[in-house]
């Protein structure tokens, strides 16, 4: 998917730095003791997929030192280029629709990545390819159904009004392609793929500053769209982002669920 056919997050916009600098707030810790966990070390050859920014690329890199190698793509890699030093090489792919972009690699892992892609299905043969025997996979997706408020304790107006936007952005999502149930599958889709060892986890913040600051990127990178749609009025979101910017809000995110297996 390109920004060209409609894609709500595109990397190019303004707020597209808040929303990385937030994610990784969010889920890089829970993200690099996975990867901990999968016996990451010196000279490993990994990929990652949909970079997006660069906190877990440069994290990859200093792991794996200068004899491994982190191959970092996106459609969109112009967050990424401040990465792109060894021993990381950046390249701009499409994992739902080319090849995958080599072979033999210890490590493959996507975050927040294939809930948007259109081929999916494909996405995923792509990845499992591209590892070597013994090789791992970690995919970690949202699952904007399994949780879809923004605040689970909706006691008030202003919380009623922050769970309707959020449903606005679901309605967009879905229109788009987006599989807003596809984490919780993630497990069983692994093991379908032939991938072994296969164990999964959720993670779920409230209530954190780095949920504030993704609340109001978000809103302020998808308004024009809720908008047009008639999802939402102007006066609603800003009054919304007021309400985040008070600091007051008990904001959660979607579940992110953290699949892994190993390739045999």
């Amino acid at each position: 998917m390109t920004p060209s056919d409609g894609y709500l997050l595109d990397n190019r916009q303004t707020e597209a730095g808040r929303r990385f600098d937030a994610l990784s707030a969010l889920f890089d810790a829970t993200t690099f003791r996975h990867i901990e966990d999968l016996g990451i070390g010196p000279g490993w050859r990994c990929w990652e997929v949909g970079a997006g920014g660069t906190s877990v690329t440069s994290w990859l890199a200093e792991k794996v030192g200068p004899t491994g190698k982190v191959l970092a793509t996106d459609i969109d890699t112009s967050w990424a280029v401040a990465a792109a030093h060894p021993p990381v090489e950046i390249r701009t792919h499409d994992v739902g629709a080319e090849e995958p972009p080599g072979e033999g690699f210890d490590l493959v892992h996507a975050r927040l990545v294939l809930v948007h892609v259109p081929d999916r299905e494909r996405a995923l043969r792509s990845m499992i390819k591209a590892l070597r025997p013994g090789g791992r996979l970690l995919v970690e997706d949202a699952d904007p159904a399994l949780q879809p408020l923004s605040c689970p304790d909706e006691h008030g107006p202003e919380q009623r009004l922050a769970n309707r936007l959020r449903n606005g952005f679901r309605t967009l999502l879905a229109e788009r392609g987006a599989d807003l149930s596809y984490g919780r599958r993630l497990p069983r889709l692994l093991r379908e793929a032939g991938l072994h060892r296969v164990e999964a986890d959720a993670y779920f913040p409230i209530a954190s500053p780095a949920c504030s600051a993704l609340e109001a990127a978000t809103f302020r990178q998808i308004r024009d769209r809720l908008v047009t749609a008639g999802l939402a009025t102007d006066e609603e979101i800003d009054r919304h982002l007021s309400h985040v910017a008070s600091g007051t809000m008990d904001l959660a995110t979607a579940p992110m669920i953290s699949a892994w297996g190993r390739k045999e």
